[in-house]
């Protein structure tokens, strides 16, 4: 990997380093080849195991995948928001992900709906990330609990989240 240029931005008392041509492709190549390993697999999971098991978090896979849905719709609108507010003002929802599955009733959803909404919103971030503002990348959300989140942190680790949760559908395939 080379390493990219940076420029050096004053505003009021403070500098900026921001990097140019900052290259995502790693991260969108990788959620291109999630979506075409895991469609199928999910497809073909019987009902039993996609609506009774559940993880640690009392979740079923459905609900598992309805989140990362939930996670697909929130880091969409702060990626894009982030790319014209330089301090982004937007609630999060992690502290209330089991609202967010319960009031969806992703449990009692089409599974072959949940599974094409989780693809094609995937496919959708994938060209968001490739078209993003290079020049905003330090631009910051504030999580619940007050941490700074640039663009870019959360751009690095979108490929993380999902692979997480699908980690966790896996071991719940293997039980």
């Amino acid at each position: 990997m080379s390493i990219a240029p940076v420029v050096r931005l004053k505003t009021k008392n403070y500098i900026h380093l921001t990097i140019i041509d900052m290259d995502f492709s790693n991260i969108t190549n990788e959620i291109s080849k999630v979506i075409e390993t895991w469609e199928p697999k999910l497809t073909d999971l019987p009902v039993d195991t996609i609506s009774q098991k559940r993880n640690k978090q009392n979740r079923t896979i459905k609900q598992i995948l309805g989140h990362l849905i939930d996670s697909a719709s929130n880091n969409h609108q702060r990626m894009i928001r982030l790319q014209y507010n330089a301090n982004l003002e937007f609630p999060d929802y992690r502290q209330d992900n089991d609202l967010w599955i319960a009031l969806q009733d992703f449990q009692n959803e089409d599974w072959n709906n949940l599974i094409q909404l989780w693809k094609y919103f995937n496919l959708h971030m994938i060209q968001v990330i490739k078209s993003v503002d290079q020049s905003q990348l330090d631009n910051y959300w504030h999580d619940f609990e007050g941490t700074k989140v640039t663009l870019q942190q959360m751009i690095e680790g979108y490929l993380w989240h999902i692979d997480l949760h699908l980690n966790e559908i896996q071991k719940l395939i293997d039980k």
